[in-house]
Formats: structure tokens, C-alpha cells, sequence
């Protein structure tokens, strides 16, 4: 079985975050308005954005995933509306979540390694970190790459983030699997590879977007079981486990 990351392994986001937020924000603003709330167009995405950013700093060391509905709800009763039911939000979370979905690209490895993978009769999984399940599947579908996965959870639904292993156990229980028949291709190291590391999965990490701050903090603490460029490595690699499998895990 072979589980995935999404964002920086099977898709890339080509935008810029800074004006992608402030779109967003905006679009969300209107669809509330027109669905007949009464809020501050220029406070509320302000307050809201604020509220995202101390959520987004708070679930990386308790791994307990808030989702934005719950944040978008828990912010509108404090505004005086409460009870709103998800139905009456949905629409709005839709139309912010459209914004940053039109910068989202398929890597060009990944349709070609699914299908390798799959016509070598291998499992596939997805598991992702995001605050929205629905924005994921919305994604998954546009990428066109739904068809190729057994399960597609996301920490939205399961209630953790990568690395807790709620996420990574749910995953393996769609089958049954144990961990040590499992590999982790990830390109974040303190929550795809760690995280596997600690199931006691196999794990790969792919670094042709991992260049990042929270990669280099980690570097040099955390050792993949095997580290290539691009997906397009991924197939042959894992034929050579097979006859030769990694070290035990860390």
C-alpha cells in the first residue's frame, strides 16, 4: 500500500498566498452578505484572517485540526448569529475556497506514476492536511485522480493533523493493512515523514518542493528512509524495496 500526500507532491500551487487570502477573504464576505448577514465588510475578513492565522499556529503543535467551518461558525456567533447550520455555510466556504483552487496544478509525474503504481497492482491512499474536506475532494476531482485511490481522507474529517497517527491509522484501517506494509511518499518533513516514522511505516520524501522554512528546521533530525526529486522516481524505487526493503523504522 502506498499512501500520498496532495498539496506539494501530487499537486503544486502556482499563485501568490498573500493576494490569494485577500481574495479569498473578500469572496467569502460577499457570499455572506448576500446570504443575508449583516457584517462589517472590512472588519469581519480582517478578524476572520486573524482568527485562521492563531488556528493555523495552534494545530501545528496539537495536531488537532479546527476546520474553517468551525472557525467561519464560532466567529459569526460571536457577531451575534448563532445556530448557523453547516447548509447555510457551505456556499460561502465554497466561494473562498474557489479562489485558491484555480492555482492549484496537477505535477507532471503525477498522473504517470499513479499509473504505474496502479498497473503494477499496488494500493493507493491519500492523506492530506487541510481545513476543509470538501475543498480536498474538489481538488482530487479537478486533478482529475480520484479513480486511483482506495481512501482519501483529510485531517478536516478525522479530527488530527499529520504527524498524529489517528490520520495515518484510519488510512491503513480502509483496507486492513499493517504499518510495516505500507510506504508514506510525502513532502513535509515533520508531518508526512515523521509521522510514518512513527506508525513504524516505510517512508519517501520527495523534495522538488520542500525547500521551505519547516523542512529546514527539520533537516538533519529527521532521516527519510529515501529522499528523491520527483515523482517520477517513486515507481522503480519501490521495486527495489521490494527485493531489498529499508531499514527498520526510526
Amino acid at each position: 500500500m502506498v499512501l500520498f500526500d496532495l498539496g506539494s507532491t501530487l499537486l503544486y500551487f502556482d499563485g501568490d498566498w498573500r493576494d490569494v487570502f485577500t481574495r479569498s477573504r473578500s469572496q467569502l464576505v460577499q457570499a455572506l452578505e448576500s446570504a443575508g448577514f449583516a457584517i462589517d465588510a472590512q472588519i469581519f475578513p480582517q478578524v476572520f484572517g486573524e482568527r485562521l492565522d492563531a488556528y493555523r499556529n495552534e494545530r501545528e503543535s496539537e495536531f488537532i485540526e479546527h476546520t474553517t467551518l468551525f472557525i467561519l461558525r464560532s466567529l459569526l456567533e460571536e457577531n451575534g448569529f448563532s445556530g448557523v447550520n453547516e447548509a447555510v455555510l457551505r456556499p460561502a466556504l465554497k466561494a473562498m475556497y474557489a479562489v485558491s483552487q484555480e492555482h492549484w496544478r496537477v505535477e507532471e509525474e503525477t498522473l504517470p506514476t499513479l499509473n504505474a503504481l496502479k498497473e503494477s497492482g499496488r494500493r493507493l491512499g491519500l492523506i492530506s492536511n487541510a481545513a476543509d474536506d470538501a475543498d480536498v475532494q474538489t481538488l482530487v476531482d479537478r486533478a482529475g485522480i480520484r479513480g486511483y485511490f482506495d481512501t482519501i481522507l483529510t485531517s478536516a474529517r478525522v479530527g488530527r493533523r499529520k504527524p498524529h497517527p489517528l490520520l495515518f491509522r484510519t488510512a491503513l484501517d480502509h483496507w486492513p493493512a499493517r504499518p510495516d506494509q505500507a510506504v508514506m511518499v510525502g513532502d513535509t518533513l515533520g508531518a508526512d515523514i515523521l509521522g510514518a516514522q512513527e506508525m513504524g511505516m516505510a517512508n519517501v520524501w520527495v523534495t522538488r518542493r520542500a525547500d521551505r522554512i519547516d523542512n529546514r528546521s527539520h533537516e538533519g533530525t529527521i532521516q527519510p528512509d529515501a529522499v528523491i526529486p520527483t515523482l517520477s522516481e517513486l515507481p522503480a524505487l519501490l521495486e527495489n524495496w521490494e527485493q531489498n526493503p529499508p531499514r527498520a523504522s526510526h
